[in-house]
């Protein structure tokens, strides 16, 4: 059935579409605008209005909002409601995210019409001493249990977050719908072993992704007498903190940064690579492992998101901020080949399972059901 569907964001949808980017929300966008007509509503990406064509859909850029943080909600919300009737009507508004979903669940309430959640971030989470997270202050604890209220279909990516998740008591339990890739774009490689060994991390350089625990895990690694490599692929967002510390770990000959690379530039990284590492303090799902996955690379990294998942059989999971235990497990793994082979192929084999295609049936079965 052919829907007008209205997808409201933060941003992620930008009309070059390779930078400033989420792969898999437009992976989304691409395979539901081949069955719907698909309006994608940007709540805060460029500095003014704008509409353009993308993938197939339209995006409406509703320009940035210049208020105090205790009115920019309701100020968005105003902009979005105009935009939703200049180019509706739709038959249905899904969010993703939480402070979408917070500004877009008035807008579906007074439009009447069927609201869906995907929750697919930081939603749940408290982290003080890196302010990060929306269960930290009471103002975005709300805005978050609202949108529950308002959901019609609530949706997170990996049990794990589904785990994490405060249901309003009204609320249904959320649906468990990961967010696939285009597997396509990652074929799987051939390596060659080590030594030297590769490792990869693929990830902004943020405070979330806690690269000091990877760098000090990497120092220890090395000191065990392992030839190891570390490409990191990312933008830099601390302003050469990682670089530093780089330099006093003394590992300047074994890290490179690479900087932000497109979605169909990673591919090659990934291919050379023995081992992908994750120190993330929170992902509530993680589209890189699903990437590395894609191409037959294990990953092995903190309990979050697809690893809290697949610990055990389909990936090697360790606790948060402890570079002891990510040295171990890295370390276990480069001198264990038999167990990267079983762990990259069940990874494999559920990231093809669970393509950008599955997730557009998903997602389609739960809009009718909607």
């Amino acid at each position: 059935m052919r829907m007008r569907i209205a997808l409201v964001v933060t941003g992620g949808v930008d009309r070059s579409g390779r930078e400033r980017v989420v792969p898999n929300l437009l992976g989304l966008v691409e395979r539901l605008a081949r069955v719907h007509d698909v309006h994608v509503f940007a709540l805060h990406h460029y500095p003014e209005p704008c509409s353009y064509p993308l993938l197939g859909a339209t995006v409406h850029d509703i320009g940035r909002v210049d208020a105090p943080p205790g009115f920019r909600r309701a100020a968005q919300g105003r902009r979005l409601s105009a935009a939703m009737a200049a180019h509706g009507p739709f038959d249905l508004l899904h969010a993703y995210q939480g402070m979408p979903a917070a500004t877009a669940a008035p807008v579906a309430t007074r439009l009447g019409l069927p609201f869906v959640v995907t929750l697919d971030s930081g939603e749940f989470t408290a982290i003080d001493d890196i302010q990060y997270g929306l269960q930290r202050r009471w103002v975005d604890r709300r805005a978050v249990a609202s949108a529950i209220r308002a959901a019609d279909r609530l949706t997170v990516s990996t049990t794990s977050m589904a785990r994490m998740a405060r249901i309003e008591p009204r609320a249904s339990p959320p649906s468990i719908i990961p967010m696939g890739i285009d597997t396509s774009l990652f074929a799987p490689a051939t390596r060659v072993d080590g030594p030297p060994w590769r490792l990869l991390r693929v990830a902004s350089i943020n405070a979330v992704k806690d690269y000091p625990t990877l760098l000090r895990a990497l120092a220890l690694v090395a000191a065990r007498g392992l030839d190891v490599h570390l490409d990191i692929v990312g933008e830099d967002t601390l302003d050469g903190a990682a670089q530093q510390l780089t330099r006093t770990l003394g590992l300047e000959s074994r890290v490179t940064f690479h900087g932000f690379q497109p979605t169909d530039q990673l591919a090659p990284f990934y291919a050379r690579a023995h081992l992908h590492v994750v120190s993330s303090r929170h992902e509530a799902a993680g589209v890189t492992i699903l990437e590395a996955a894609a191409t037959g690379l294990p990953t092995v990294g903190t309990a979050v998101g697809y690893i809290a998942d697949w610990r055990a059989d389909r990936a090697v999971a360790v606790p948060i901020n402890d570079p002891e235990a990510l040295a171990g497990a890295m370390s276990d793994l480069l001198r264990d080949p038999a167990q990267r082979t079983r762990l990259a192929s069940a990874a494999r084999a559920w990231t093809l399972a669970h393509d950008a295609d599955w997730t557009a049936q998903q997602f389609n079965r739960l809009y009718a059901d909607a």
